[in-house]
């Protein structure tokens, strides 16, 4: 039986790129829409390049920092005015310990919202 081949970066390059992360075992899909898990060689890449990019950016006098997953939902309306055309997918939490959030949570990694609350 053949291999099946990907298709090509110019036809389809999310496709091929997907493709190519899951045959070369990098990861795989989750059983949660939109969550992969990293596999052991995937996340030995990952580690090289955040060792590589860290060395970088302490050279430059840059810190790391971490922010949180979850944020309060209001701060991704803020977002639809930084971004024209912007519409999110987004995981909203809104119950926690048992009890309803006063506001929900979003999930949502890359917020710059946050960073903006933060400074």
């Amino acid at each position: 039986m053949a291999e099946e081949k990907l298709p090509t970066r110019a036809q389809d390059f999310s496709e091929w790129y997907n493709e190519l992360v899951l045959k070369a075992q990098l990861a795989d899909y989750a059983p949660v829409r939109g969550c992969m898990i990293v596999r052991p060689y995937g996340w030995a890449l990952w580690e090289n390049m955040q060792q590589a990019l860290d060395r970088r950016f302490k050279a430059t006098g840059h810190q790391n920092v971490a922010f949180p997953l979850l944020i309060p939902r209001s701060f991704i309306e803020k977002e639809k005015h930084h971004v024209e055309g912007f519409s999110p997918e987004l995981a909203v939490v809104t119950i926690g310990g048992g009890e309803e959030l006063a506001e929900p949570l979003v999930i949502r990694p890359t917020s710059e919202t946050i960073i903006g609350h933060m400074w």
